[in-house]
């Protein structure tokens, strides 16, 4: 394996396979006998198409891209690879932001055809899916009987259930309502050698050891989930959005720890920065004031009554932290509107630049105001541009670096900042991730989080469950810290 700059670049780099390995007849023939010709794509357009999700810093040639149709399928091409000694990698709607779907030279298995809802069980509040089902899709197929599935990534629009799983996904309700973890039943799993098993059970308690914990953010590298029954949540009976200006971050950060001291536990709290708060007017003109340094949205729901008691508190309490106008959503439109605003936020940067990188760190809600004066110190620095859209009521920061890959030297300031970023959220007490995963963005930095001895505990049950080091290699765990046996279709290393 050999990484080389793409033509014409000037930071990318393609980990590409090598000329002894690009073709595999055998190998193809059996996928195809498996799921079709149609769904075994081998075309170097193809093959292009699928060489890196939305981490723009890193890509990689995948030898072919199969697409199963049913969980049998699933098992049939990973015994297929594993007969071959050929890595592979489940990927879903490829919206990752860590390179966690990228594969070198081995085979991209994407669950996209895997895409029905399979049961609906009102009674006990669970639906079992397909993790190829897109998220918002698992809310809209029970709206009507006021009930739905709580994780709400930005990306729910695109984002399969499956990728939510393999990430422990969130997103802005997080702060009341949790993670996809703790809203996931059991799960239909291909284990790295083609054996299906199911972990977890429809029941709310299961005894044993906690396997489900472990697939559900193991970034594909334990198995391939293809199917879930998650629980269902009934939608609340009332919902206040506000929209809560400042004209200083400071005031909004701290806006963000008082209303969280008062006792009220809002359904989300997210902030938007100034560059974020134009760039999103300009794009859909919802009437945000461009003259605002920050913008809190802050949503409590609940029982009817007392529900507006704890809107008034929040509006009181921002005022007191500095607040030039608090809007509150009266029509549901005005509510989508400000929820449209928020999850394509991140999209409107491409307005600005055809290079983003979005961060993904965690940190104190405490440590906000400091953080936040370290990333614009950072951003100045590196002549970089930094954006803040982010999930302030549980700390998960999203700075999004926008850089343009055609200035020299530009994409090596853009990993120094997130370097730098990544380590201010550690020194601050924080974590690497929230949500988007660890992949192959992050994985260099897990010893500065973790003692050898965790790291080597990890390496031991990824060896459990994937002792050929074939499934989703290179992801997650430092490289010298993977399991030695870790060659096909291995990374040679992200750019640092």
């Amino acid at each position: 394996m050999r990484r080389n700059p793409l033509v014409g670049s000037t930071g990318y780099y393609r980990l590409e396979m090598s000329k002894d390995n690009a073709h595999s007849p055998v190998l193809i023939s059996r996928l195809r006998s498996v799921v079709g010709e149609q769904n075994v794509l081998v075309g170097d357009s193809e093959r292009a198409a699928y060489e890196n999700d939305a981490y723009p810093l890193e890509r990689a040639l995948p030898r072919c891209i199969v697409l199963p149709g049913a969980r049998e399928e699933v098992a049939e091409v990973v015994k297929a690879c594993c007969a071959e000694g050929v890595s592979f990698s489940p990927r879903g709607a490829g919206t990752g932001l860590a390179g966690g779907t990228i594969i070198a030279d081995g085979v991209s298995i994407g669950l996209s055809r895997l895409n029905r809802i399979l049961e609906i069980d009102l009674r006990n509040r669970r639906m079992t899916a397909e993790t190829g089902v897109v998220n918002v899709q698992l809310s809209k197929s029970v709206a009507a009987t006021g009930l739905c599935f709580a994780p709400d990534p930005s990306s729910q629009g695109a984002s399969t259930l499956g990728g939510n799983i393999s990430n422990n996904a969130g997103g802005p309700h997080t702060l009341k309502y949790g993670v996809t973890v703790n809203h996931l039943l059991s799960a239909g799993v291909v284990l790295p050698d083609g054996e299906m098993i199911t972990i977890g059970d429809k029941t709310e308690d299961v005894n044993g050891y906690d396997l489900l914990g472990l697939v559900c953010g193991g970034e594909g590298t334990l198995g391939i989930v293809t199917d879930a029954t998650v629980r269902l949540t009934s939608l609340p009976e009332a919902v206040h959005t506000l929209l809560c200006i400042f004209d200083n971050i400071d005031n909004a950060t701290l806006a963000v720890t008082k209303i969280l001291g008062s006792g009220i536990v809002p359904a989300a709290i997210e902030m938007m920065d100034k560059q974020i708060i134009a760039t999103v007017e300009d794009a859909f003109h919802y009437g945000f004031p461009r003259s605002a340094a920050a913008v809190l949205i802050v949503e409590v729901d609940g029982l009817e009554f007392g529900i507006g008691r704890q809107s008034e508190t929040v509006k009181a309490l921002c005022r007191d932290c500095g607040a030039t106008e608090i809007r509150q959503a009266v029509e549901p439109s005005e509510r989508a509107k400000l929820w449209s605003a928020r999850k394509k936020a991140i999209g409107t940067l491409g307005r600005l630049s055809p290079g983003i990188v979005t961060q993904d760190g965690v940190i104190p809600r405490s440590k906000l105001p400091e953080v936040l004066r370290e990333i614009a110190k950072i951003s100045v620095k590196y002549n970089l541009r930094i954006a803040n859209v982010f999930h302030a009521g549980d700390g998960n920061l999203h700075p999004a670096v926008l850089f343009d890959p055609n200035i020299d030297g530009e994409v090596e300031r853009v990993h120094t900042a997130n370097r730098e970023i990544l380590m201010l959220c550690l020194s601050s007490g924080g974590t690497l991730t929230g949500e988007h995963g660890i992949g192959i963005e992050k994985r260099e930095f897990m010893p500065l989080l973790f003692p050898a001895a965790t790291l080597d505990t990890m390496s031991l049950i990824r060896a459990c469950f994937n002792p050929a080091g074939l499934c989703n290699p290179g992801k997650v765990l430092p490289l010298d810290h993977g399991c030695s046996y870790e060659l096909t279709g291995r990374l040679s290393g992200a750019a640092s």
